[in-house]
């Protein structure tokens, strides 16, 4: 199973640590393109903060993310599952997971980022502050700019078990499964339900949809569940007590889409 996961906006910070080395982190045939965007970020970052400011979409009380990247080869590092923070790593819990979760954890987390493309859970990286939503000067949008290189290294990545896709839409540019990859792809909606005036209303809310993500991701964890495709999934959930929908693919070479239903966090 290999478990797809949106990085956090806010971060810890990494005060202490040997800085990054990109030769060291996991998907070594993302290096080029890690040096690529990181170079890009730490140029853009050491001139005008305003402007800096402005591409990385940060407010005013903010601009101190900006100085924080233009020192990100000096930084220190710390494990990715220590650096990413907010309600969907808190629902998660990766440091109370116990021995045997967690090694899954190691085995199968692997969290999008708009400058490191992907990670794992202990790559050490620094804190860093450039969504995939960003759109560089000299390489464009990052979620346009990271499809070819993660084109090539994911396949593998993904092994031949269940996809189990969490990304945000931002983040789900970067990289879309394709052929007999997608047909093994989950993607993960989080539906509230409440009753308004005697019928059932459903909708999407965020906090909601982070929260059970991770608590979700948590439960299979723990479980030592290793579903090897969507239906596989669905049955793993149902019995771990979450109420599920799944939609099939009317299409070969397409994905399930699988929605857990909530009423309360």
């Amino acid at each position: 199973m290999l478990v797809l996961l949106p990085p956090s906006e806010g971060k810890a910070p990494a005060e202490s640590g040997s800085p990054v080395e990109l030769g060291a982190l996991s998907l070594p045939g993302l290096g080029g393109a890690r040096a690529a965007v990181l170079d890009e970020l730490v140029g853009l970052c050491s001139g005008d903060v305003g402007k800096a400011a402005e591409v990385l979409g940060l407010s005013e009380g903010l601009r101190g993310e900006v100085a924080k990247n233009a020192a990100l080869r000096e930084a220190g590092t710390r494990p990715a599952g220590e650096i990413y923070t907010g309600v969907l790593y808190d629902a998660l819990g990766l440091a109370s997971l116990p021995a045997a979760a967690w090694r899954r954890a190691e085995r199968s987390l692997l969290v999008f980022s708009g400058l490191w493309g992907a990670a794992r859970i202990d790559d050490r990286i620094p804190s860093y502050r450039c969504s995939m939503g960003v759109k560089l000067p000299g390489l464009g949008a990052l979620g346009a700019f990271w499809r070819a290189p993660m084109g090539e290294v994911m396949p593998e990545v993904a092994g031949d078990g269940l996809v189990l896709d969490l990304r945000s839409a931002a983040y789900a540019a970067a990289w879309k499964p394709k052929g007999e990859v997608a047909e093994r792809t989950a993607t993960v909606r989080v539906l509230q339900s409440k009753i308004v005036d005697g019928v059932e209303k459903r909708s999407v809310v965020s906090h909601f949809n982070k929260a059970t993500k991770g608590r979700l991701v948590r439960d299979l964890l723990v479980a030592g569940a290793e579903p090897s495709g969507p239906e596989e999934l669905v049955e793993a959930l149902r019995g771990l007590g979450y109420t599920v929908e799944a939609a099939a693919p009317g299409k070969p070479g397409r994905g399930w889409g699988v929605d857990v239903v909530v009423t309360e966090v």
